[in-house]
């Protein structure tokens, strides 16, 4: 069969780091286990337009790989295109990237290494609200300068001891992220989802169910999100529900960058209604360099802070790269040999949605109250 992968270009950083296995250059280290079986192996980072290699290459393809970091966007046209496909894989999670419905009407699967990044994402989450809390990325950046000038840091600086954290979505890394921020000693810890945790679960880790999502963002003074996209989801955080946030509150984002109103969130910081906004996904990557979200600065200075963004990486380090890499060769090795899949791994097969985290997607087009999460796998 062909295979073709997608992912990003990592250069003399992939040839010096050979764990960087998500890279073109090494090609999540599964060539020569797919050539000595056969299989076409092609790899490529260019993936934008109907000339780019991708486009040609996926005519013939059987199988599609691609990872959320440098997502290879597999729409219904280029469905249509690859006559052939037969499988998309995720290496890693979220596969927002691909029509699932489309990919339904053709009964391609859509599978993804579902576990393999949640401690990773986790704790970036965890990083990325202290940075915006304790005002962390000015602060550091003032030093690099030369400057010394406390007050002009110290002044936009909070403990996180006696907040209100509230995470919208509690599935595997919601969860995590509660479970790691418990002995920060936080006033609360809320959580907005489709289902309750387990009673014994919410007493150890001492959390709090909200019901309402207007409700759980206006009690807290951190919000970050942990839940798929989805019609249900897409442009959730808009400036009418970042209105009924807190002033002055925090907002943190890993999951999916179309989840959140890129220009409301960037206006909202920018005007202080935010203190700041930090995550590592975008609504479309690459982002491009003229992006709001590169040159929002809490009320518009970029000495106080307020923007806490990196490139989408907190899924990708080289601890979850192993992880992903090795689920993936387990999806093919299943697919090549008829061997039925890891059911948590399966998004959409045989024409049917697998996971309620993408599911009933008419029934969420317009009732956000039908949220889901990534379900709570025991």
């Amino acid at each position: 069969m062909k295979v073709v992968g997608v992912f990003y270009k990592g250069g003399e950083h992939a040839k010096e780091q050979p764990k960087l296995l998500g890279t073109i250059e090494n090609q999540l280290g599964i060539r020569k286990w797919l050539e000595d079986q056969g299989h076409t192996y092609v790899v490529t980072d260019d993936k934008e337009g109907a000339n780019s290699q991708f486009d040609k290459e996926l005519v013939d393809a059987d199988v599609i790989i691609s990872t959320p970091f440098h997502p290879a966007y597999i729409t219904k046209e280029r469905i249509a295109k690859a006559k052939n496909l037969k499988a998309c894989i995720t290496a890693g999670i979220g596969s927002d990237h691909v029509d699932l419905n489309a990919a339904n009407d053709r009964k391609v699967g859509v599978y993804e290494v579902t576990g393999s990044n949640v401690v990773s994402v986790a704790e970036h989450v965890v990083m990325t609200i202290l940075a915006l809390v304790r005002n962390f990325v000015p602060s550091h950046e003032m030093i690099i300068k030369g400057d010394w000038e406390v007050a002009a840091v110290a002044k936009n600086s909070y403990d996180l001891e006696n907040k209100v954290v509230a995470t919208i979505g509690v599935g595997r890394i919601g969860e995590r992220v509660l479970r790691r921020l418990k002995p920060f000693d936080c006033k609360e810890l809320l959580y907005y989802d489709y289902t309750s945790l387990p009673a014994d679960v919410e007493k150890e880790i001492g959390c709090r169910r909200v019901e309402s999502l207007e409700d759980i963002v206006s009690q807290a003074d951190i919000v970050t999100i942990n839940c798929p996209l989805h019609e249900g989801t897409k442009g959730l955080f808009n400036k009418e529900l970042i209105s009924k946030m807190k002033d002055g509150a925090w907002l943190v984002n890993t999951a999916r960058g179309a989840i959140v109103n890129a220009q409301d969130v960037a206006d909202a910081v920018k005007s202080g209604k935010l203190m700041g906004y930090g995550g590592d996904v975008w609504p479309y990557q690459p982002a491009p360099k003229d992006h709001p979200w590169r040159s929002m600065f809490y009320k518009g200075s970029q000495a106080q802070g307020g923007n806490a963004m990196t490139p989408h990486m907190s899924g990708t380090s080289l601890d979850a790269q192993v992880r992903y890499a090795a689920g993936t060769k387990t999806i093919l090795d299943n697919f090549f040999n008829g061997k039925a899949q890891k059911q948590s791994d399966i998004i959409v097969e045989n024409g049917e949605y697998a996971s309620k985290a993408y599911g009933e997607r008419a029934k969420l087009a317009d009732k956000v109250k039908n949220f889901t999460a990534y379900e709570t796998q025991k």
